[in-house]
């Protein structure tokens, strides 16, 4: 692999890092916060404290899954061509 796209590589999970870092706002965002007006409990907790905390953890988990397996790629940043002279 080219030094440029090594760098292009990392460039890519960085915005892909971003992208999942705000997906796993919103989803905090939508399940804590939208699920405020709800009256349903569990273990009489407030349904929005198991969406809010518990549910973001569960969809933060599978979000890091995902970037490991389809967007992060495992290389070395050394120069390959460095290396052979």
């Amino acid at each position: 692999m080219k030094r440029s796209d090594k760098f292009r590589q990392a460039n890519r999970e960085a915005k892909a890092t971003v992208l999942a870092t705000i997906a796993v706002i919103i989803f905090w965002w939508a399940a804590g916060f939208g699920l405020a007006d709800s009256d349903i409990t569990f273990w009489h907790t407030p349904i929005w404290v198991w969406g809010g905390c518990f549910g973001t953890w569960i969809f933060a988990i599978l979000v890091t899954v995902f970037l490991t397996k389809k967007v992060f790629v495992n290389f070395d940043l050394d120069d390959e061509e460095a290396k052979h002279e």
